[in-house]
């Protein structure tokens, strides 16, 4: 099966990942700009990260066959530092980048007053730069906190079919698919989803509109769950086409919205900033 994994943190990932996921058939990613448990304490760090991000990422991607392509935003969690707030009058210079296909992860971690500044603003840049929107919805009081995001996301500029809900689960499916918006599912080994119930969802719900992704990251993650989510969907039942839909077709068609997105591998040449990543190579 071919795989895209529409939200992964490679930055926390080694190349033993990228080598495994390829195995697995993941040929596109899209990496969410996050909070990397480190708190960053000025703007400038997020600017080094984002370059990364734009820069190394995709080189270091390419060396292993997989189109990476990324989404950039001041994330929820550090929204609420005043010290990190300057990066949002920043984020202009990134949106405009060949490979940002969406302005995420953006939402909500502790529905403060700070991230529902946060939220607004990005939802407007995504509208001004034509792009989707990649919205995180809290790990507590998800239904509490899916309600408030669907608030804000009424009074902004930016259709519901431009934003993915991710993160949701049983609790926050219903409303989610009700309000037009893409389904997005991480998929874990302890936490959040599993493979058994996500396609119990999938029985529900269908597979329109739905992107499985393993969000993988420096936590307890699996960069291969969107393969498991594959594999126990052929075990119930459902057509390789199905499957095709969930793990490449629609992830393809929600961030095409951008117009920037490219599955094309392109050389990456030798080097990045002087770095050919053949350290430990033959």
């Amino acid at each position: 099966m071919r795989i895209f994994d529409p939200h992964i943190h490679m930055t926390s990932r080694t190349t033993d990942d990228y080598e495994a996921m390829y195995a697995a058939g993941v040929r596109a990613l899209v990496e969410p700009a996050f909070w990397l448990g480190q708190p960053r304490t000025s703007p400038a760090s997020f600017f080094d990260y984002f370059d990364s991000l734009l820069g190394w990422e995709p080189f270091r991607a390419a060396q292993h066959g997989i189109a990476h392509h990324c989404t950039i935003a001041l994330n929820p969690k550090e929204a609420n530092d005043p010290r990190c707030t300057p990066v949002l009058d920043a984020l202009p210079r990134y949106l405009v980048k060949d490979s940002v296909v969406a302005v995420g992860e953006i939402g909500y971690d502790s529905m403060t007053p700070a991230e529902d500044t946060a939220l607004a603003a990005q939802l407007q840049l995504a509208s001004d730069h034509g792009l989707p929107a990649l919205v995180h919805t809290p790990h507590r009081d998800k239904a509490a906190g899916l309600k408030r995001t669907l608030d804000v996301l009424r009074e902004s500029d930016l259709p519901p079919d431009r934003v993915v809900l991710d993160h949701l689960n049983e609790t926050t499916v219903g409303d989610a698919t009700d309000s037009g918006c893409w389904l997005g599912f991480s998929i874990y080994p302890d936490t959040k989803m599993d493979p058994e119930r996500m396609v119990r969802i999938l029985r529900v719900h269908g597979t329109e509109r739905v992107l499985v992704n393993s969000a993988a990251d420096w936590g307890r993650s699996d960069p291969l769950k969107t393969l498991h989510v594959g594999e126990a969907m052929i075990a119930a039942g459902f057509s390789d086409d199905d499957v095709d839909q969930v793990l490449w077709r629609n992830p393809v068609a929600f961030y095409g919205q951008s117009g920037r997105l490219s599955l094309d591998i392109a050389d990456p040449g030798a080097l990045h900033e002087g770095n050919s990543i053949l350290r430990g190579g033959e």
